[in-house]
């Protein structure tokens, strides 16, 4: 039987062997997980809630054969993008589900939360990931937009993806963003095993000489002009039709 010294000594040391063991996140009151942000799906609030509910309602309208899914860029459709369009997508009973700022975290639990409540669209135009490479690493990148791929396989079986690299950003091959997106881009083309994913690289479409990015094709080097969206549309176009059917 332990004596009271012995008995401090053995609570002490069980208790530093559990603390070590729990983590940093657990000894703050965290609950302890091997996944990291892009992978863990978080809501935003303001009007990010407020776009996203109209999205959701037009969901439910149905009519959807064609979604594409992202951030500004693809948000941006609505915008610079409008006219091109409404001259490729009017007419196919296209959905913008693109949201401002958005990450692979929160896109993640937007189709957890009615994006794809109730459809089943031919195709789904996934283009995600440049938000987060300021904070994660390629291969957390790659993880979001797996899970993302994966959400769209098990929702929605019979949807085509067509999952569209990160698009380069930066004025030059130099930027170090540009260089993120192009390690998880390479990450993300392995995801093109499936006979529902097709995975395309537009991004030299964009690019002149040596790599550089013009301000006509994107004014603040990351967001699309017009005539980037029409290189967009044009270049997705064929694999597109195949995809859809038509």
């Amino acid at each position: 039987m332990l004596n009271r010294s012995n008995r401090v000594t053995f609570y002490l040391l069980a208790f530093v062997i559990g603390f070590q063991m729990m983590g940093p996140a657990a000894a703050n009151g965290q609950a302890a997980s091997k996944d990291h942000d892009a992978v863990n799906p978080v809501p935003r609030s303001g009007g990010w809630m407020k776009r996203h509910t109209a999205m959701n309602d037009r969901v439910k309208k149905g009519n959807v054969d064609l979604v594409f899914i992202g951030d500004s860029i693809t948000q941006g459709w609505e915008g610079r993008g409008k006219k091109v369009w409404a001259k490729f997508y009017q007419g196919r009973n296209a959905v913008n589900l693109g949201i401002g700022g958005d990450r692979t975290q929160h896109v993640i639990w937007r189709l957890d939360n009615g994006n794809l409540k109730e459809i089943q669209p031919k195709v789904a135009v996934i283009m995600i990931g440049t938000n987060n490479s300021g904070s994660n690493s390629p291969q957390q990148i790659a993880d979001g937009v797996k899970k993302i791929v994966g959400q769209i396989r098990t929702k929605t079986p019979k949807t085509k993806i067509l999952l569209l690299a990160t698009f380069p950003r930066g004025s030059s091959p130099d930027d170090k963003r540009r260089q993120v997106n192009q390690k998880s881009n390479a990450l993300v083309a392995k995801l093109d095993t499936d006979s529902n994913v097709t995975y395309l690289d537009i991004g030299p479409q964009f690019l002149g000489e040596g790599g550089s990015l013009s301000k006509e094709i994107m004014p603040d080097l990351l967001h699309l002009s017009e005539r980037g969206y029409l290189i967009w549309a044009e270049s997705i176009e064929e694999p597109l039709k195949n995809l859809l059917g038509k």
